[in-house]
This record gives structure tokens, sequence and C-alpha cells, in this order.
């Protein structure tokens, strides 16, 4: 009889200490994390919700240790327990954000995308931010459509926009929708006209357009001119006269387009270059 109350005194007992140990514990990982000793908070947090006993613990510490398991750098733990905080209904759009945020860090850009969009839904405040945010997870975790929506939104937002315009263009140059990709730029120089960033690309695509109608003019000249060395004509003749009035359309439609892609960014030396063949010719 004596052996079995001194078995349940020991049991007792052992409760009893790893409720002490398990409150100390918590006391001393709030201290760490208010020190920003985030891996001590961790593993102190841990520790004591692994051997908790009959001590009572408020829901929000699992948002606590989830932010201090993320700022640790370890995404399992950081993962784990703002699952639980969302669970238990604590500071819930922050525990996506900060989920979102710890699986960027492992690179899992699909679980980050879906951890942010999961803030913005539950957010009762400005979300413009996490927009962004999710928009440059698509973007690295080559979700194009996806990109091209949360940039879309941002600049809708008035966050970033310079940014997410430009960003929003270059997914749409990956997907080789380049009428899409100009009309971003397009839209992008006229909202943002001091962005170097967009009306450099625009006037990059420009100096495409006017090199390729530069070419039409100079195909046309030069198989004018070989059928005046081949003897089929003369460059007196009304076909010749035809030919090089219609080389010289592509060639003035070529500097019409040059112009503006000068206009946009006067450093372009490509532009430039073209400009001065066309005008050789015209």
């Amino acid at each position: 009889m004596k052996r079995v109350v001194l078995l349940v005194v020991g049991i007792c007992f052992t409760v009893f200490s790893f409720a002490q140990d398990a409150a100390e514990k918590i006391n001393q990982a709030n201290e760490a994390l208010k020190a920003q000793d985030y891996a001590k908070a961790f593993e102190l947090y841990d520790d004591a919700m692994n051997n908790l006993g009959d001590v009572q613990v408020d829901d929000a510490i699992n948002f606590n240790i989830g932010f201090a398991a993320y700022k640790a750098g370890n995404v399992e733990g950081a993962v784990k327990y703002l699952d639980k905080a969302i669970e238990q209904g604590t500071n819930v759009s922050k525990s996506h954000e900060y989920k979102a945020l710890a699986y960027l860090d492992k690179k899992d850009y699909a679980n980050a995308v879906g951890s942010f969009e999961q803030a913005i839904a539950t957010s009762e405040e400005d979300s413009k931010d996490l927009v962004y945010n999710a928009a440059i997870a698509a973007y690295r975790g080559n979700m194009l459509d996806k990109a091209v929506e949360l940039f879309g939104k941002s600049v809708e937002n008035g966050y970033k926009g310079e940014t997410a315009q430009y960003y929003k263009a270059v997914v749409l140059k990956k997907q080789d929708k380049d009428d899409e990709y100009k009309t971003a730029l397009v839209e992008g120089a006229e909202k943002f006209p001091g962005d170097d960033k967009i009306t450099s690309a625009l006037a990059n695509v420009y100096v495409s357009e006017g090199n390729e109608l530069y070419k039409k003019g100079a195909a046309i000249l030069s198989a004018a001119n070989q059928k005046v060395n081949d003897g089929a004509m003369t460059t007196a003749d009304d076909a010749y006269t035809a030919e090089v009035n219609k080389a010289k359309t592509e060639f003035q439609a070529a500097v019409d387009i040059l112009e503006k892609a000068k206009n946009l960014d006067a450093s372009n030396a490509n532009a430039q270059k073209l400009l001065d063949a066309c005008k050789a010719v015209l």
C-alpha cells in the first residue's frame, strides 16, 4: 500500500515539476524573443509546449512561436505553429503572411503565393504590399499568368506601380505575348513617363519595328537595283521609280517609329544608326 502511495506522489511531483519547468521556459522564451534571440526563443517555446502539463497558455503564443521560428530560419517550425495560430483564429492574416515568407525562404513559391493570397483575403488592413509580394513570388516561381494578374492589381492599387507595370510587361514577354508586351509598355510609358526601365524597353520595341521596316525598304531597293544590273530595267523607267518610292515609303515609316524610340531614349545608339541609314536614302 505504501509503495502505491509513493508512486502516486512521485507522479504528482513529476507533473508539477514539468509544469513549473514549462512556465519557466515560456518566461525565458519571452525574454529571448524580446532580445531578438529567435533561435533560443523557439527552442524554449517548443520545449515548453511539448511539456505543458496543466499550464494554461494564451492562444496567441502559437503566433509568437511561429514568428520566432521564421526569424530563426526554421521553416518547418514556423509553418507548424503558424498553422496552429490560424486554427485558433489568432493573428490569422499575419500568420498567413509569415507562412508565405517562410515558404519564400524555402523557394516553395506555389505555397508562398497561396499563403499571401490567404493573408490578403483575411486582412482587415491595407494589403497592397501583400499583393505586390505575392506577384514577386509568382514571378520567381514561374507562375506567369498569376504574376501578370497580381502585378496588374499592384498597378491598380498604386503600390510600386512603375516596378509592377515593368514586371507585368517582362512576364508577358516571357510568355511570347509580344503584342501584349508592347501594350503593357505603352501603358506604362503613359502612366510613368519618368521610369527609365519602361521607356527604354519600349524604345527597344520601336527600334526592332523600325529595323524591320528598314530591311523591307532595303530589300525593295536592292531588288530594283538588281534588275537594273541585269538589264531588266533602267533607272529612268517608271517601274524603277515606282520601286524606289515603295522603298522610301518603308524608310519613312521606319523614321517615324525610330523617332518615337529616340524621344523615349535619346541615348539609344541603334535607333540613331537606323535613323541615319534611313535618312541617307530618303
